[in-house]
């Protein structure tokens, strides 16, 4: 029986090998990794996509001032929808926030975004 002392390493005979021998697979040895994180991030963006917003109700412009100044006054939740619609027609997720301040036009929301007053669809009172 032969064990590792038996075998005596040769750098000659490890060179020969790599030169004639050995085929790298190149990138088929990771296709396995790449294909199962690509196939979960396609999953997750088809899924993203597949959310549907429903239109609410378009108020009128008092309507909307209305609820935002109680909310700005009141220091109360709002949760916005834009008149405005994504690449396959369908409206965006709701801007939720506290509404900060604003300027003319322009709305400052708690978490940085800016919203213009001509934009917006529908203001809900969440608290």
């Amino acid at each position: 029986m032969m064990n590792e002392s038996d075998y005596e390493y040769d750098p000659k005979m490890v060179q020969i090998f790599f030169e004639r021998y050995y085929q790298d697979r190149g990138m088929v040895k990771w296709q396995g990794y790449y294909l199962s994180d690509h196939t979960a991030a396609l999953k997750k963006e088809a899924h993203e996509l597949a959310k549907r917003y429903p239109p609410k109700s378009h108020q009128s412009l008092e309507k909307r001032a209305s609820i935002l100044v109680e909310a700005y006054a009141n220091h109360k939740t709002v949760s916005i929808q834009l008149d405005t619609l994504d690449l396959n027609g369908n409206f965006q997720p709701d801007l939720v926030g506290k509404l900060l301040g604003y300027h003319e036009d322009t709305l400052f929301l708690d978490n940085e975004q800016f919203v213009s007053l001509s934009e917006i669809r529908h203001v809900t009172l969440l608290d």
